[in-house]
């Protein structure tokens, strides 16, 4: 199969005079990294927990106060300046602290979940349109030879040596090869239409993802611990019981410590007054009589089991996908060397046999025909095993968040 074939047939029915963007396999993940717009917005989660953690784990504003009375026959004129400052009994500021640092680094693992998640959806589409694209040359290589037989047939009922039928059998199978092909194109254009948008390309522009399938090579066992939405999990449960500890602190409100002081003057003797001035201290005790805040304790010690049961979930889960997916792919990979390797090469050298026979007139048309078609849905079943093969290790390298190029 010809390489330059594949890189021309990919940017079919897009504009010649616009410059291609070529790509190879391996440089999807990297472009969809750079230019996935739902990716690029993503990344703002992270600036809005950023955001909120810069004003968490602060006390509050101080208030300052002024309280001016002015002269009675009881009492003088009189200024009094407060300043009051709120401080914690618990630890609920570092505790707010160690939350907000939580969730960056949970809104850190929830980018890179999506990331995992859109690289493997574009990975996808790009080995369809591989896939598809060789079941083209296929078609095509089966569509020239299914026309020389055509043409052959034609001759011979010219001379009246075969029965004209053949020969209409013979070019109604090159047209259907044809028909095929051309199914084919259509879901092409179909798969760029979908993988544009994920590799940040504009719908008119053309785009060649070059190179061919790569081998059947079982990957390295990957611990799927790795992957970012069970991480994702496990740092929401933490946070959950960061959140209830918070909770707790809350039970207690702060105590506020605070500064008085003015000045004041006070009626001596007939017109004659005397200034004097004063400070002291003042603090207020919270009393926790009513209110422990026990409601919220219940829901955020609740919110922290239900965290845990789902990262728990959320591990079988994953392993059971890891699973099925190596079996999927050591599958294909035993279905496709067992095909190409065996099966193959027996149809093609019968097949060849029964044309020269059919040249000579020791076989009938049809049996060319049925042989013909035998090997086509070999290859293509070959093919379309080594599809989902790749497919499977997609789904593999996916499930246990393996980095990719």
């Amino acid at each position: 199969m010809h390489r330059s074939f594949l890189s021309f047939s990919l940017v079919l029915f897009t504009c010649s005079d616009v410059s291609a963007l070529t790509l190879p396999l391996s440089g999807v993940a990297g472009r969809v990294r750079a230019h996935h717009p739902t990716l690029t917005a993503a990344r703002f989660v992270i600036d809005e927990a950023r955001g909120r953690q810069l004003g968490s784990g602060r006390l509050s504003n101080p208030s300052l106060g002024f309280d001016y009375r002015t002269e009675s026959r009881l009492s003088p004129v009189t200024g009094e300046f407060a300043f009051e400052q709120a401080f914690p009994l618990t630890r609920r500021l570092s505790l707010e602290k160690k939350l907000t640092t939580q969730l960056v680094s949970a809104a850190e693992l929830e980018v890179r979940d999506v990331e995992r998640r859109l690289i493997a959806e574009a990975r996808t589409q790009a080995i369809r349109l591989l896939a598809i694209e060789k079941q083209r040359v296929l078609r095509q290589q089966q569509t020239e030879l299914a026309k020389k037989l055509s043409d052959f047939a034609k001759g011979r009922a010219a001379k009246g040596e075969i029965s004209p039928l053949d020969a209409a059998q013979a070019q109604v199978d090159a047209q259907r090869l044809l028909l095929e092909g051309r199914k084919l194109e259509t879901e092409l254009i179909s798969l760029l239409g979908v993988l544009k948008p994920m590799l940040g390309i504009a719908p008119g522009d053309p785009l060649v993802i070059s190179g061919d399938l790569p081998a059947l090579v079982m990957p390295n066992v990957t611990p799927w611990q790795r992957r970012a939405d069970y991480q994702l999990a496990q740092t929401k449960t933490q946070a959950a019981q960061t959140d209830a500890d918070l909770a707790k602190a809350n039970r207690m409100q702060d105590v506020k410590v605070g500064i008085v002081g003015g000045p004041e003057q006070q009626h001596v003797q007939g017109s004659n007054y005397q200034r004097t001035g004063y400070i002291g201290f003042r603090i207020s005790l919270p009393l926790p009589f009513w209110n422990r805040n026990q409601g919220e304790i219940a829901e955020k010690k609740a919110t922290a089991e239900r965290h845990r049961l789902e990262t728990e979930a959320l591990g079988k889960q994953i392993a059971s996908e890891a699973d099925t997916a190596r079996k999927e792919m050591q599958a294909n990979a035993d279905l496709a060397r067992e095909t190409r390797d065996k099966l193959l090469p027996l149809v093609l050298e019968q097949t060849q046999k029964l044309e020269k026979a059919y040249e000579s007139g020791q076989t009938d048309l049809l049996t060319v025909l049925r042989a013909r078609d035998q090997r086509l849905q070999l290859e293509s079943a070959a093919l379309d095993a080594t599809r989902d093969f790749h497919l499977a290790r997609i789904r593999y390298e996916s499930a246990t968040g393996a980095t990719q190029p």
